[in-house]
């Protein structure tokens, strides 16, 4: 068992004069006889790798804060701190470097005198005064007389460091503070305004010694308001600031729960005052004086810690408190002070190590803290919707992860009607923000950008797979509805700047999803046909919406889609895009240089199928802009293409044959679906969500088509061995045209052996004729009635649309002889309808519910 007693957490201080936790572990020493040296080493307690390694220098000011605390600066000027778990483990460390050092165990600081002291004092003018480093500071007897040569010593003592230290020893060995504050109270009594200043001035002096020995001594209890009495009376304003006032009459102290440990209720009372010192009273330290806090920095970093263990270990404290949270009987007033406290328990445990703080949170949603926020976000009053949000945020800030997997279960779980959902909360929020320049609208997008990012999602799990299928399916429609409503009549309805701002969010957020969920967000574009809608907002009279619709068509385009190019020519969505880029003239602005940049990345990325689209389509007026090069580009990367294609002797494909979808085998590439995809179609499935069939063209209702999908389903459930229809000897073939007449044909094979399964295949109405007379019955088909025209499909076990494409001609006559030299004799199951000619739009049944070509093709 590892010794508690010196285990510590590692302190380092950045550039915001803030503590970092760097993590926890536990401290040793050893000696290097080499170099005669000692060496403080901290092993994390996890991993053992090393947090710290630090050597102990003659010349290092080590200082001891708070019993447990050692704090020090390295040489880089790097401030270091340990904080140790008990007591006697920060003694013994604190022995081992004061006997390195050569000093006191009893010393709370320790500083060697450096040789060039003297040149220090002449530099500062400490010579002039006849005060030598080397000496003690002698401290003139307290006294109302002496107060001006006081605070003169004082003032003389704090440009060095080693003339601060001595001071501080004094003021310590003395009981200085005390002797002073009696004065204090005896100048108030007398109205003596210039004692008074003068003691300002020198209580000022002592909060920049920078010593937590002397903090101890000023902030406690029984002296903190006479110190704040004394810092009143600034002699740079000329009358009393009524500090004790506002902390005796206005700052009351509320316990919102009863607060059963009396610790904890002191290290709150003086945490806030000491805070108050920091924030209100003291004046900003300028560049040079910002070290000369970093000590009472620490003192209130250190008492929020504390704060948050001591409430932590109460498990009794903050179940009271979510129980009286999520009581409907309580008031509104009274629920705010609760979730005010909650809030402030949130902000504190910032403070908190990482591990600690994932405890703390994981505590917090096991009493329910979501659950808390949903309540608050769905009350009537605006102050605690705020809250709301502000807890919200720390919770996603921490951990994404809790929240997501939180609205997963409670969609399981539930079944909560979807306004009811925490996600959709959180969006009505955002909607409905009262703020002109929506504040916390942003606020509340920055969080759900926070939690549809992918690149925060846990990689072991199913959480990006279940929480975007979750999103998309109950919430995306939520968001979306001011848009969708805002340009239902294909036109703009409100115009008005707050609803072109929050039209501005969702455009910035749907981006953003266009580039990280590719699948899940092209399936909800092309299904509610979503750029035309977004594309009427081109015509927004604020600039800035305008933009942010140019930025979506932009991304979409950048993400160099076929199907998303195809959607775009087939829809001819770039007409809105032209319309705009001539109303803007030729005025150089930031519209139409976006749009012109746009126009150009097409050209520079050669996007053939966008090229032939705008040479066909809009390249006659787009030519009579001639103070960019671009289009004249674009036509000469149109004239390329048609005589390469010249060259090959290919004609050249027409606009309308370039948007089929052709019915030839796949091979994988950066387009395959990945599992996630295929996931997700599923889940649309399951939830009775928009099935699109593979039928081959809308313009013929007759025409059979092919249901893969049961087909699948009983190859997986009965885990067969693989079936294949055959091209080979141990395969199956099925020939699939768009032809109502021909469903089934043989490419130059005989018909082999058929097994049980594949009667099975047949039989689960994998093939729907549609009443077709020619397809009711099953029979054989003769070698001589198989075509050449009709493409393959080969299915294989576990590689449902992998299809390779066709082989060479010689390798199918080889392989069609085998064939039917194996086969010959074997009887067939399957029935083929007579062949007809292919339409231009033929299916495609390798790939299982390719839900997004179809949307195209429907359009």
């Amino acid at each position: 068992m590892a010794d508690t007693r010196r285990r510590v957490k590692v302190y380092t201080l950045n550039e915001d004069r803030q503590w970092d936790d760097k993590g926890t572990g536990h401290v040793s020493h050893t000696f290097d006889a080499r170099v005669h040296s000692t060496t403080l080493i901290v092993r994390a307690e996890q991993d053992g790798s090393v947090l710290l390694e630090s050597k102990i220098l003659p010349d290092t000011a080590y200082q001891k804060q708070q019993e447990t605390l050692i704090v020090w600066s390295e040489s880089d000027n790097t401030d270091l701190a340990l904080s140790f778990q008990e007591k006697p483990g920060c003694d013994e460390i604190w022995e081992k470097i004061c006997q390195v050092q050569g000093k006191d165990p009893s010393v709370s600081i320790t500083q060697d005198v450096v040789d060039d002291a003297d040149d220090e004092d002449r530099l500062d003018g400490g010579s002039d005064l006849g005060i030598s480093s080397n000496e003690p500071v002698e401290l003139p007897p307290c006294e109302l007389s002496q107060l001006e040569e006081i605070e003169n010593l004082f003032a003389s003592c704090l440009p060095t460091l080693t003339r601060r230290e001595k001071l501080a020893v004094a003021v310590e060995n003395c009981g200085y503070i005390q002797k002073l504050l009696t004065l204090f109270r005896m100048n108030e009594d007398l109205e003596n305004v210039d004692g008074l200043h003068h003691l300002h001035e020198i209580f000022k002096t002592l909060f920049m010694l920078n010593k937590n020995s002397i903090f101890e001594v000023m902030l406690d209890d029984k002296n903190i308001m006479d110190i704040i009495g004394c810092l009143e009376y600034d002699p740079a304003i000329g009358e009393r600031r009524k500090h004790r006032d506002y902390l005796t009459n206005d700052a009351k102290f509320k316990e919102v729960i009863p607060i059963t440990n009396p610790e904890l209720k002191r290290k709150i009372h003086q945490t806030f005052r000491v805070q108050y010192i920091q924030d209100v009273i003291l004046p900003t330290p300028s560049v040079f004086e910002e070290n000369m806090l970093s000590t009472l920095n620490s003192f209130v970093f250190f008492n929020k810690v504390e704060i948050v263990n001591m409430v932590q270990d109460d498990d009794k404290f903050l179940r009271l408190l979510f129980e009286q949270l999520q009581d409907e009987s309580q008031s509104n007033e009274r629920r705010r002070e609760l979730a005010g406290f909650l809030r402030e328990l949130c902000t504190f445990s910032q403070m908190l190590q990482i591990m600690n703080r994932d405890e703390f949170f994981k505590q917090l949603v096991e009493l329910g803290i979501l659950q808390t926020v949903e309540l608050l976000l769905s009350s009537d009053d605006a102050m605690l919707r705020q809250l709301g949000v502000d807890i919200f945020a720390h919770v996603v800030e921490h951990s994404p992860s809790m929240v997501r997997e939180f609205a997963h279960k409670e969609m399981e779980e539930n079944q909560t009607n979807d306004d009811e959902l925490l996600i959709n909360l959180v969006i009505e929020q955002m909607i409905c923000d009262p703020d002109p320049e929506l504040s916390g609208a942003m606020q509340l997008m920055n969080l759900l950008r926070i939690l549809l990012d992918p690149e925060n999602m846990m990689a072991n799990k199913n959480e990006k797979t279940e929480f975007l299928s979750f999103f998309y399916y109950h919430c995306m429609h939520v968001l979306m509805a001011p848009l969708l409503a805002n340009t239902a009549e294909d036109k703009i309805g409100k115009g008005d700047y707050q609803t072109a701002n929050l039209l501005s969010l969702i455009l910035e957020l749907i981006t953003f999803s266009v580039e990280h969920h590719t699948y899940h967000v092209k399936n909800y574009i092309l299904n509610k046909d979503l750029l035309r809608r977004i594309l009427i907002l081109l015509n927004s009279r604020h600039r800035f919406l305008a933009l942010a619709t140019l930025r979506f068509l932009r991304k979409i385009i950048s993400m160099s889609d076929e199907l998303y190019n195809k959607y775009i020519v087939k829809g001819d969505l770039l007409q809105p895009v032209v319309d705009v880029l001539f109303l803007s003239g030729k005025r150089y602005n930031l519209l139409n240089s976006a749009i012109l940049e746009m126009f150009e990345y097409i050209r520079t990325e050669d996007m053939k199928l966008l090229i032939t689209y705008i040479a066909e389509k809009h390249l006659q007026s787009l030519e009579k802009i001639d103070y960019v090069q671009t289009f004249n580009g674009i036509k000469q990367r149109y004239e390329q293409q048609k005589d390469r294609a010249n060259r090959l002797g290919e004609p050249m494909d027409s606009l309308d044959t370039s948007l089929e979808i052709e019915n030839n085998r796949f091979r994988r590439d950066a387009r395959t679906m990945d599992e996630d995809e295929e996931m997700w179609f599923d889940a649309e499935e399951e939830e009775g969500d928009i099935l699109l069939s593979l039928t081959t063209s809308s313009e013929d209702p007759d025409m059979p088509k092919v249901n893969i999908d049961k087909i699948l389903e009983v190859e997986k459930r009965e885990e067969a061995d693989t079936v294949k229809l055959i091209t080979k000897p141990a395969e199956i073939s099925v020939n699939i045209t768009s032809s109502p007449n021909n469903i089934i044909s043989d490419k130059k094979n005989q018909i082999a052996a058929l097994t049980n399964e594949c009667a099975k295949v047949t039989n689960v109405n994998g093939i729907e004729t549609n009443g077709e007379p020619n397809a009711e019955h099953v029979t054989a088909i003769p070698p001589s009635e198989t075509t050449t025209s009709t493409p393959i499909v080969t299915v294989k076990t576990g590689l449902v649309g992998l299809v390779d494409y066709s082989d060479d001609e010689s390798e199918e006559d080889e392989e069609s002889n085998g064939d039917a030299n194996k086969n010959g004799k074997d009887a067939s199951l399957l029935n083929s309808a007579k062949a007809t000619e292919s339409p231009p739009h033929s299916t495609e049944p390798a790939r299982k519910k390719p839900r997004l070509q179809a949307v195209v093709d429907s359009n």
